[in-house]
């Protein structure tokens, strides 16, 4: 059956025969600290940092955005215009990679002011990154108003939902706030919308943690509030509160992510860990890096029923201030990174390690495994542990070998090499079990799949694995920056294989709100052994606003 139970050996994060098992690997440098990641290409990832003095160089100066090759695990310059640190961005329904936001102050005079910033990257099909640019025109292109510590989102529509922030640089709390949301492309003639969510979640409710929900509404939690907004009724429905006071969003940082949707309903379910449950009316001053972060993980169905029975809780099997959640072709939820204490920021609160807010950092990642009963879906049995810490400014994310690249952290104004939490250049990737054994492999697929259309490719299959799992998820990697991997989606695909096993037919999700039109990458899970991903457009490719598409089912 498809949706079938993760079996035993998956609940304890192995695999029959699994060869190395999870591993951590460290390969390359990445020129420039991967405070912002996105996956753009099978090949490339772009990589965004402060403008400030990294050692890669671009025309003559130090750059702040590179492109990560996967294939060589070398770095090479992007030449930025604006400051892009502390932005976000996602991926438009034609395909482009948008970054917004970023910083109005910064370090190096190459740079102009970010904070209204908008950086598009194309799609570009050279393996290597030869000729592919960043194209920007900050007089020309930009935000309707300055953004810091902004969070971007795909809706259905192909565009960009662009959530909060704040005008100008702040040592801790959201003291300038932008309580308000805007677009791009721009809807309502370029006027934002007022936020009165926002405004009640002050004053820590940097880089809200949003989501694209089925019906075309967007799930967001800011400090430790929550809502649905409906994009097109410009409407609130408020959410219980997340539970004993925990806030997840910065300077307080935990994590989020919609879990996976499978068919025939869809249902949406959101989980957040992590964070603190400090109060936020207490001066930063008063606050230490020895702080014990939260455990806490929240849990919502967002059905009428579900919202009805609110928040159920678990916990992490330690404290984490600035976790992050990658998710996994399985369906299973990978945690990582982060501090035991402390908070986010920098050098704000009464004892700072040099310039870092936290301290103890975690150094083993733990799998949470959505379908396991309530108490039992946190592990970290046959995790491997890394000695790398990953504090501020440090990013993850899933790639398309289905392997997990690993970077950044720089708790610090600057590049420096002489604190205890120095600015971290070393990637790593975090190898699952299947990285080391036979894998399964889509052998051909299209490049563009229409919603609700049925598909037949072809498949390979090791002989070892006796295919009574199968699972076919579709996936969009995400944004990676501040403990928060905006746009993160997996839609299960309805699939059937063939008896032969040399073929698998699936059906594409059924419409544009269940995955907002744009990129995807398709990877093929057979008895929980993952195959590499391919690179698909959903959707009918065109720029955005599209009208709907596909079939509704709500």
């Amino acid at each position: 059956m498809l949706y079938s139970c993760i079996s035993l050996f998956s609940l304890l994060g192995v695999v029959a025969g699994a060869g190395a098992g999870w591993h951590f690997v460290q390969n390359g440098t990445s020129g420039v600290v991967a405070l912002e990641t996105i996956v753009v290409s099978p090949t490339l990832a772009i990589i965004f940092d402060k403008a400030s003095n990294d050692p890669l160089m671009v025309n003559g100066h130090a750059a702040w955005g590179a492109l990560w090759n996967f294939e060589t695990n070398t770095a090479s310059p992007l030449d930025v215009v604006s400051d892009s640190f502390c932005a976000s961005g996602g991926f438009l329904s034609n395909g482009s990679m948008v970054s917004v936001g970023g910083n109005n102050l910064p370090l190096i005079p190459q740079a102009q002011d970010g904070t209204m910033g908008i950086r598009i990257f194309e799609p570009c099909t050279s393996p290597s990154g030869a000729g592919c640019t960043l194209f920007e025109d900050p007089q020309t292109v930009h935000l309707a108003v300055t953004r810091w510590y902004t969070s971007a989102l795909r809706i259905f529509d192909g565009s960009l939902m662009i959530i909060g922030g704040m005008h100008e640089s702040t040592p801790f709390y959201n003291t300038d706030p932008v309580n308000s949301i805007e677009f791009f492309p721009p809807k309502d003639a370029g006027v934002p919308r007022a936020s009165p969510f926002l405004e009640r979640s002050l004053p820590a409710n940097l880089f809200p943690r949003g989501f694209a929900l089925p019906d075309g509404r967007v799930f967001i939690a800011a400090n430790n509030r929550s809502v649905i907004y409906d994009v097109e009724t410009n409407t609130e429905t408020l959410l219980p509160d997340i539970p004993n006071g925990v806030r997840v969003t910065n300077p307080f940082d935990g994590t989020a992510t919609l879990l996976p949707l499978s068919p025939p309903d869809f249902t949406p379910e959101v989980l957040v860990c992590g964070g603190s449950n400090a109060s936020d009316t207490t001066p930063s001053l008063n606050l230490t890096s020895q702080d014990p972060a939260s455990t806490q993980c929240s849990r919502i169905t967002l059905t009428p029923t579900g919202i009805k029975k609110g928040w159920e809780v678990e916990h992490l099997l330690e404290p984490r201030m600035m976790p992050e959640f990658i998710l996994l072709p399985n369906g299973q939820v990978l945690i990582i990174n982060g501090a035991g204490t402390g908070y986010a920021a920098i050098a704000s609160v009464a004892d700072p390690i040099d310039g870092s807010n936290a301290d103890h950092p975690v150094f083993t990642p733990s799998l949470y495994t959505p379908s396991a009963p309530l108490g039992q879906r946190i592990n970290n049995v046959g995790l491997p542990t890394t000695n790398i810490a990953r504090l501020y400014h440090s990013t993850v994310t899933l790639t398309p070998k289905g392997n997990v690249f690993v970077g950044g952290s720089n708790p610090n104004l600057q590049i420096v090499n002489d604190t205890v939490f120095h600015s971290e250049f070393r990637v790593e990737y975090l190898n699952p079990p299947y990285m080391t054994v036979a894998r399964p492999a889509l052998l051909y697929m299209p490049t563009q799949l229409a919603f609700n259309g049925v598909y037949k490719v072809a498949v390979s299959i090791p002989p070892n694995l006796s295919a009574s799992s199968v699972k076919v998820a579709l996936m969009d990697l995400g944004f990676s920056s501040h403990a928060f991997h905006t746009g993160s989606r997996l839609v299960f695909m309805k699939a059937q294989l063939s008896q032969d096993r040399t073929s698998l037919t699936f059906t594409s999700p059924p419409n544009n709100r269940v995955y907002p039109p744009g990129p995807a990458f398709v990877f093929l899970t057979v008895d929980d052994v993952t195959s590499e991903g391919v690179q698909v457009m959903v959707g009918t490719g065109a720029s955005p606003p599209v009208a709907d598409q596909g079939v509704k089912i709500y």
